[in-house]
């Protein structure tokens, strides 16, 4: 991805930790999206704890009927607090914080923006959500309304439904509370990033309360070849009833981001960049020329990148009893994404004068729709039965999901400065001008257009059973029935030849695991999960029974099955979490391969394997020493079958998935005013080809360099409405690749060394 402004926001972090550590304590059950809210309770003595928590003793999912000490799977959670100490301003920035997440640039362009990442080696842009409900479109998500990023890995069909082979990403946003706090952060990046985020909370009535969440961005930083970037979004919410049986909250959030797209910029003397020396005479000058300058663009002046982003959500909450509470939420989400990017190509190699060299470059649009309509109901419920104890969980959800992508034509063609002409090297490979004439230019929908459904009805039930004081079976089911259509027409020798598909089935999903607690505060579990993945479960285009493609209507589901073994601990009086686990994933029915060729009939043959181990700690040390730290390693292996490019054969390993991976972040607070931290991440190789028998036929990089990057900040206190935080990013100028593209050509790099300065105020 391309680097992207950190700034923060700031809320009224302390007024919610009371509000969540008093919830915990009195044991209430968590509903859909649960959020920090007051209960009318008997006086309740909370500990003082350091200013900054990043641990959380529960995810909001209901579907996850145990506090995460005793939950047998491997979950994160990415507090607002951690997001501000280290300035990240987008989710992508916050994931940093978690380990075995990896994040792709795709092809010519068309995925460089967005949120385009894998989890446990395995696609997972399409497995975000909001408050438990899945969100659509090609999107870079912002972080000034995210109360916390819960991250579920390993397959999470039982969770989750269609898709969720790796894991998946929930955000919870901000609500409302009956407190009243006003918030504001200002901060500057080298570069000329601007960023204000405000957070204001209003409490009416007798239980009413009213909270708005807003932000202004503009700039582009250091080291991102001075795009412009700006973005406006608002989240206003409103809540009655808090601290009574009965609570309704209504909220929303609206984005619009105009920026200039970047379609990076092109790999050639990046170390680890190669070709054939067998192939053409001008091989060893392209082996030996040198980087191109970090801050070019091989764009055109005109490029353009809008998005429109909006949800609305409705919820209810009601105690039916008091210890079992419903909830039924409904959501209205739509996005639009309008983009014009020039893409680079293949480089033009003109002899040794490196001068003379260019670059080719395509015009290329994205112009998507998505919507998305929603309604789920759950009711959680505490029992005994049978002298056992349960925390039950079930629900129904009814989603109808949109994708509508139309083709726009007459993008223009690049004239040819050195002889007049449309076809040939558009630009200088060291000296790109933006400013280069285009001819025929009449952007217009030429009628081509792909539009997909999927409608969804899904029933589920998860519980927790204490057996006793030491052994607990947590499990679940999700039963969905689904149906995809997909309507297009295409040009067919210039005549256009519309096309419908449709594909419906029912998947079953579930996870089961078994849980012996040694200790009060510990667990050992052993649990095991599946997911299944149907053609078009991603982005509802199915292709006719006659494609090769993975989203062909006559294919089977992929099949994702996982086993993990692990164990937890809260350890100093329960104020640091430490996590270990061994986890394998096995996905089957992965790549359709053509097995008789007169009558088109293929075999899902595709199957690979995923291990690995992964260490976790987070929270305090001290009161005044917190920290959050994990490793993870991955060992991926073909079993059988082609990828979809063909690059790879059994006993090869996964694309984009580094053996290890580990982050880090630290902070100590020496007394009520200073703030100290830092942190590192590091991130494995990175193979793009993963046959070596291919190397021989290949060009560009085969593989992203390992890297680690540190960071640093300082905060302090000017009173106590004001403080100052300094962000240093990347202190040692470390110079890496954070993406590449499919072809190895194309490369967006990691920023340079760079500071941050920021004010948070909070009356």
């Amino acid at each position: 991805m391309t680097i992207r402004s950190r700034k923060h926001t700031l809320a009224a972090q302390p007024l919610l930790n009371q509000s969540l550590l008093a919830m915990a304590a009195i044991g209430l059950p968590f509903s859909v999206q649960a959020q920090a809210q007051e209960k009318t309770m008997a006086e309740v003595k909370v500990e003082a704890a350091a200013d900054v928590a990043y641990k959380a003793d529960r995810a909001s999912s209901p579907k996850l009927t145990a506090p995460l000490v005793d939950t047998p799977q491997t979950i994160s959670v990415i507090r607002k607090e951690l997001i501000q100490e280290q300035g990240a301003s987008s989710i992508v920035e916050a994931l940093r914080n978690t380990p075995g997440i990896t994040l792709q640039l795709g092809e010519n362009g068309n995925t460089s923006a967005g949120d385009t990442f894998q989890m446990r080696g395995f696609a997972a842009q399409g497995n975000v959500f909001v408050d438990g409900i899945r969100d659509l479109g090609a999107v870079t998500r912002e972080a000034f309304n995210v109360e916390q990023i819960e991250v579920a890995k390993g397959p999470a069909g039982a969770d989750i439904g269609r898709g969720g082979a790796g894991g998946y990403i929930n955000l919870v946003s901000k609500l409302p509370t009956r407190e009243d706090a006003t918030g504001a952060t200002l901060s500057f990046t080298q570069g000329g990033v601007k960023r204000l985020s405000a957070d204001v909370s209003r409490a009416f009535g007798s239980s009413g309360a009213m909270r708005l969440n807003a932000l202004v961005s503009d700039g582009s930083m250091k080291g991102s070849r001075a795009l412009d970037r700006e973005s406006k979004a608002i989240a206003p919410s409103v809540a009655w009833g808090l601290g009574t049986p009965t609570r309704v909250y209504l909220f929303s959030q609206h984005i619009r981001q105009d920026n200039v797209p970047d379609g990076g910029i092109p790999s050639v003397g990046v170390e680890g960049f190669w070709n054939d020396l067998k192939t053409t005479s001008n091989n060893a000058a392209l082996l030996a020329a040198p980087r191109v300058d970090r801050n070019n663009w091989y764009g055109l002046n005109g490029d353009y990148e809008k998005v429109d982003a909006d949800m609305i959500t409705a919820r209810i909450e009601h105690e039916l009893a008091p210890k079992t509470t419903l909830t039924n939420t409904t959501r209205y989400g739509k996005s639009k994404m309008d983009r014009i990017l020039s893409g680079i190509n293949a480089i033009s190699a003109k002899g040794t004068n490196y001068a003379d060299w260019s670059i080719a470059r395509t015009r290329q649009s994205v112009l998507q729709d998505n919507k998305i309509l929603a309604n789920t109901t759950n009711v959680v419920s505490e029992f005994t039965l049978g002298g056992l104890q349960h925390t039950l969980s079930t629900g129904l959800e009814l989603l109808h999901e949109e994708q509508f992508t139309p083709t726009r034509a007459g993008l223009g063609t690049m004239a040819n400065p050195a002889n007049g002409s449309t076809a040939g090297p558009p630009a200088n490979l060291y000296h790109p001008n933006p400013n280069d004439a285009l001819v025929n230019f009449k952007p217009a929908l030429n009628g081509v257009f792909t539009d997909g459904k999927t409608d969804t009805v899904a029933a589920y039930l998860f519980d927790t059973v204490k057996l006793n004081e030491q052994w607990q079976v947590n499990g679940g089911a999700r039963f969905e029935h689904y149906s995809t259509t997909t309507s297009g027409a295409a040009l067919v020798s210039n005549v256009l030849t519309p096309s419908h598909v449709e594909k419906s089935d029912t998947l079953a999903s579930f996870k089961l695991g078994l849980l012996y607690k040694p200790a009060a505060d510990g667990s050992i579990y052993l649990a095991f999960a599946n997911s299944k993945t149907p053609p078009g479960s991603a982005n509802f285009s199915l292709s006719s029974q006659t494609s090769n493609s993975i989203n062909n209507s006559a294919l089977d589901p992929q099949k994702t099955t996982n086993v993990e073994l692990g164990t937890k601990w809260d350890v100093i009086q329960k104020q640091l979490a430490l996590t270990a686990a061994l986890y394998r994933t096995v996905n089957k029915n992965e790549f359709p391969q053509l097995v008789d060729a007169a009558t088109n009939t293929y075999s899902q043959l595709g199957k690979r394997e995923v291990q690995g181990i992964e260490l976790g700690a987070v929270g305090q040390i001290s009161r005044n020493w917190s920290v959050t730290a994990g490793i993870a390693t991955m060992d991926t292996e073909i079993k059988e079958g082609l990828t979809g490019n063909a690059t790879s054969a059994p006993g090869a390993a996964s694309r984009w998935s580094p053996k290890v991976s580990a982050t880090m972040w630290t902070t100590y607070k020496f007394d009520d005013k200073l703030t100290i931290g830092g942190g590192a991440r590091y991130m494995g190789k990175q193979e793009r080809l993963v046959d070596a028998s291919k190397l021989a036929s290949e060009t560009n990089m085969p593989s992203i360099p390992h890297y680690t990057v540190v960071d640093a900040m300082a905060s302090y206190k000017l009173n106590k409405n004001v403080a100052l935080q300094l962000n240093l990013y990347n202190v040692f100028d470390k110079f890496y690749v954070n993406t590449l593209n499919n072809s190895g050509a194309r490369a967006t790099l990691g920023a340079p060394r760079y500071a941050q300065v920021t004010a948070n105020f909070m009356f």
